[in-house]
Formats: C-alpha cells, sequence, structure tokens
C-alpha cells in the first residue's frame, strides 16, 4: 500500500548492499507521485523505494508519514507526536528521536520490552518468532501478502517491534492505513 524512503541505497544483484539509509529521515510515502512522476523501480541516481503492506509495518520499521505527498497524514502523525511529547515540534527534531530509537551503532534494530495488555493498537510485537500486529484483544500474524487470522493476545511480556516513540504517537490517537486484511 504504501513506499518508503531512507535516500538513494546502493544495490547488489538488486539486494541492498551494506547501506540502510542515507539519511535519518525514514518516511511512508504514497505509492503513486502527487505529480504524476515516475523514476523507476532502481533508478541510478534518485531515491530508492522500500515497500510496505500497510502504514504500521512502515511504522514499525521506524518510518513517519511523508509531508510531501502524505500531508493529512503527516499532520495528523504531528499533533499525536506534540500530544505525546507535551509541545510541538519539527520533522527533524522528529526524525532525530526515531533514529536514536530504531537502529544501534551495529545497524540492528532496536527492539524493546513492554507488558502485552499496555501496548496500543496497530503497534507491532514478536510472537512465537513471527512479527504481529496489535489489534483490540488479538494479534494478528503478519506476511507480506496480509495478515493472517487472528490469535488471542497473549498476557506477559512482549517484544516490541514498532519504535518507543511511535508506540506513543500511537498512544496519543494517531491511526495508521491498516490493510484490507486486517
Amino acid at each position: 500500500m504504501f513506499t518508503g524512503n531512507r535516500g538513494a541505497l546502493p544495490l547488489v544483484n538488486g539486494r541492498m548492499g551494506h547501506s540502510r539509509w542515507k539519511h535519518q529521515h525514514w518516511i511512508i510515502c504514497a505509492l503513486a507521485h502527487p505529480k504524476g512522476r515516475y523514476h523507476g523501480p532502481q533508478p541510478a541516481r534518485g531515491w530508492t523505494p522500500l515497500f510496505f503492506l500497510d502504514e504500521a509495518v512502515g511504522m514499525a520499521a521506524g518510518h513517519r508519514p511523508c509531508a510531501y505527498c502524505r500531508p493529512e497524514a503527516y499532520r495528523a502523525f504531528k499533533a499525536a507526536w506534540a500530544s505525546a511529547a507535551g509541545q510541538t515540534v519539527n520533522h527533524k527534531e522528529m526524525d532525530k528521536s526515531l533514529h536514536l530509537s530504531r537502529v544501534d551503532r551495529a545497524r540492528n534494530q532496536i527492539r524493546h520490552e513492554a507488558i502485552m495488555g499496555t501496548l496500543p493498537n496497530d503497534s507491532f510485537v514478536l510472537h512465537e518468532n513471527t512479527p504481529h500486529l496489535i489489534k483490540d484483544d488479538h494479534l494478528l500474524p503478519f506476511q507480506t501478502t496480509g495478515y493472517e487470522p487472528q490469535v488471542r493476545r497473549p498476557s506477559g511480556k512482549a517484544t516490541v517491534l514498532t519504535p518507543q516513540p511511535l508506540i506513543e504517537v500511537l498512544r496519543a490517537g494517531y491511526s495508521p492505513i491498516l490493510h484490507d486484511t486486517a
């Protein structure tokens, strides 16, 4: 449903090389450019698109809505961020905070632990070694083609995939666009 932008990433035989980003502005973009431009799937001198099943998947990867191609989503996200943080911040401050919470110095995803019952809808956790989307009292197992049938949300601790600042944005009322299978 969405594409993501981390800058122009070098691809080797169609796979990402060592570089995983070129800037801290990891954004969730619309599939179609607002002005109808198309640069192809792997342009030699342009950004490298990543693809997300839905917005919750993009957020679990540490991305935020794009202000250019998704201005309404960006404004709603920024308002939820301000509510969660108790102050208004610009995109550079949000991106810096997100970057510190999504990858460590070795470029590994930062995960954190939380009590399952305290996590908001539309966040992602690992359950039985598979990413799951939280929906009310259930979890939806993630597959690249869509979500599998729901399972009951367990109690206890969970490994959380969605970065902590985005957990707070979800708690503050931001509602990401979900795939039809959710």
